[in-house]
């Protein structure tokens, strides 16, 4: 008989962590030393559940760099003990926080899922339990040898499992919050917890987990409008410190061809400002040079950031400036997928 799965909860904030006092009927933090009270249903999972939260539970609003790493150091100080673990956080910048920490660990080789809410846990219509107790089920999934099904960061919400650095939030008021429009749910539940064995990123055993820490924050999304003034565009590559841009443009990856605007991206990559173009569409993907207005972007050598989503190309952008990588070798590092965040 083998031994139960041990998973570790991680509670940093949001939504799945409140409860309503119906006497102020006020929103407040949950006590997740009291977890199994609230939700008993989790006493029929094949697991043993330890849960850890933030001494002070925030906003996802809130998410910065900093509450990254104390993630990472949650997981890092557990790796060895867990078999598994479940990051429960707020839904407003969880594509963000996810991807961040796919990119925080190297070589992982077990299952990191994120999940959360759009409505508390003690609400009547909640989908906080089914989120959190198939999280834990996703967890705990082991393959025929007895070793963890999922290697990778997974996001679950509303019975699709998705790989995290592929999700975007796409909606404030549905439970189906997210989507992933370039890269199909690696696992879905329904009467079966169903998983995409072939769509699922293999850990190398004879590799060693690596966890890092050290990411650059000093770098700007610029999303392309009809009527961007070059005052708004000098102001933004012009800031002190600044080290790297996500471009969001249009379509493929289509820019402006006005004269200023190039010459302003020119004098920042000539700077060694990392410039990422990205698309602004939820789908599809950059292809530079497919029409004239993205021929210059090719020539001016801006990093093709192909399929993938704005809060990957942040998250993987500060994660590699933090890596000190050479700025020769930054363009073909960040065009190749790390993660499977990208085709």
């Amino acid at each position: 008989m083998t031994n139960k799965p041990e998973i570790l909860l991680i509670y940093t904030g949001g939504t799945i962590g409140m409860v309503k006092d119906y006497e102020s009927n006020a929103l407040k933090a949950f006590d997740f030393n009291h977890l199994f009270e609230k939700i008993p249903e989790l006493k029929q999972l094949n697991c043993n559940v330890e849960s850890v939260s933030f001494e002070e539970p925030m906003d996802s609003s809130n998410m910065n760099t900093h509450y990254w790493a104390d993630i990472l150091e949650i997981i890092e100080e557990y790796y060895h003990k867990k078999d598994g673990f479940v990051v429960l956080t707020g839904s407003d910048t969880m594509s963000y926080t996810s991807s961040a920490i796919s990119f925080m660990i190297e070589n992982l080789s077990k299952p990191v899922i994120f999940t959360g809410s759009q409505l508390p846990i003690g609400d009547l219509r909640t989908d906080a339990k089914e989120n959190l107790i198939t999280a834990i089920q996703i967890a705990s999934a082991k393959n025929n040898d007895n070793e963890p099904l999922v290697t990778e960061v997974g996001l679950y919400f509303e019975y699709k499992l998705y790989r995290a650095n592929r999700t975007t939030k796409i909606n404030a008021e549905q439970f189906e919050a997210f989507a992933s429009a370039n890269y199909p749910p690696i696992g879905e539940s329904g009467v079966h917890l169903k998983f995409e064995n072939h769509l699922l990123l293999k850990s190398d055993k004879n590799k060693k987990t690596l966890f890092r820490k050290k990411l650059v924050d000093d770098i700007v999304i610029l999303k392309l409008f009809p009527g961007i003034t070059k005052e708004v565009v000098r102001a933004i590559l012009e800031i002190q410190s600044l080290k790297g841009v996500v471009l969001e443009t249009y379509g493929s990856g289509n820019a402006p061809t006005n004269v200023w605007f190039l010459d302003l991206l020119k004098n920042a990559i000539d700077k060694g400002i990392h410039i990422i173009d990205v698309t602004q569409c939820v789908g599809g993907s950059v292809i530079l040079g497919q029409y004239d207005t993205s021929v210059k972007l090719k020539q001016l050598n801006l990093i093709n950031g192909k399929d993938i989503t704005t809060e990957s190309a942040i998250a993987k952008l500060m994660y590699l400036l933090g890596e000190n990588i050479a700025t020769e070798s930054f363009r073909s590092v960040f065009e190749t997928s790390l993660r499977g965040e990208m085709s």
